[in-house]
């Protein structure tokens, strides 16, 4: 089977090819999968690359979404000729991923593909999408309604923002689409955004612990200064999901938000999310992204292509979703 692996020489060098490889080398799972698509996400950019500390053994297969078709299960819930979509458990980081023709994973793992749904329109979700969608979920959760002013969405041309802008605009929602790129304005409006804010007009915070009263709700994807800043902006009530740190990792803000406004900061993991909160996002999905709007992300790729992706959305260059087809 073919697959890219990533290997580290004796001197630390890291380097990713496409190789020929037998399929005994995959690891012990419950279920092997004929993966058809994956993706690209900033942590599949760390694991072709660098690493980021999330690869542990090398050789080693990267890609932590993948789709396709069951080929044999030791486990009653999956039978071959069974679609699945896997996203998360550390698959491509610590175990090995979906950048090859196939992947051997323990059952629990994965998620029946929803009716309505190919394999290459969910890994035109993939983990940024399912991440959306549970940002989207958690407002609602928590009282975000449409009638309630804008809704700001931080890092709007990246996967995460290119899938709840789509979203958020599909349910009824004013999308307020914050990006450094002027050149994806006309990107995120066809999205359904209504207004575009340029990254430096939030990039800074701000000596004043409260703004104006602004935003009804906000996906944030880059946390750091830009975060604290809009927390700020947030009206009384009012929620921000936090699924990103493109913007670093560091919070400086005051309590004095939450404390008189009320705003809420939600955090949203999707690596070890329950299997059932896993099914009622993908069935959301399904639901609610319209497929006209995520064919408008999709940027195709083929195994070859995957180390110089790699590097590309480490450095923020890649707009909406790659998806890879793997067959």
């Amino acid at each position: 089977m073919r697959a890219l692996i990533v290997e580290k020489d004796d001197e630390g060098k890291i380097s990713a090819s496409v190789q020929d490889i037998d399929e005994s080398r995959l690891p012990d799972g419950e279920v092997t999968v004929a993966v058809e698509h994956s993706t690209v996400n900033y942590k599949d950019g760390l694991c072709i690359g660098p690493g980021g500390g999330l690869v542990r053994n090398y050789p080693h297969v990267p890609g932590i979404d993948f789709a396709g078709t069951v080929e044999s299960s030791s486990d009653d819930r999956y039978a071959p000729g069974d679609k699945v979509v896997l996203t998360g458990w550390r698959v491509g980081e610590a175990w090995w991923g979906g950048y090859a023709e196939k992947a051997c994973v323990k059952a629990d793992w994965l998620v029946p593909l929803p009716g309505g749904l190919t394999t290459r329109a969910a890994m035109a979700v993939g983990t940024a999408g399912f991440t959306a969608m549970l940002a989207v979920m958690a407002l609602e959760d928590h009282g975000m309604k449409p009638d309630q002013g804008e809704v700001l969405v931080t890092g709007a041309a990246g996967g995460v923002g290119s899938v709840a802008t789509a979203i958020l605009a599909n349910l009824g929602y004013d999308v307020a689409g914050v990006t450094g790129r002027p050149e994806t304005a006309d990107y995120l409006k066809g999205l359904g955004a209504t207004r575009i804010v340029p990254r430096e007009e939030l990039a800074e915070t701000i000596k004043r612990p409260l703004e104006a009263e602004t935003w009804a709700g906000c996906v944030d994807a880059v946390g750091g200064d830009m975060l604290a800043r809009v927390l700020g902006q947030m009206k009384y009530g009012a929620s921000v999901a936090a699924v990103g740190l493109a913007g670093g990792a560091g919070l400086p803000a005051t309590v004095i938000p939450f404390l008189l406004r009320g705003v809420n900061l939600l955090g949203i993991d999707s690596v070890m999310r329950p299997y059932e909160d896993r099914v009622r996002a993908w069935d959301r999905i399904a639901k609610d992204l319209p497929m006209d709007k995520l064919e408008a992300m999709i940027q195709p790729a083929k195994l070859e292509d995957l180390p110089g992706l790699g590097r590309d959305i480490l450095k923020g260059q890649v707009k909406g979703r790659v998806v890879v087809d793997i067959t």
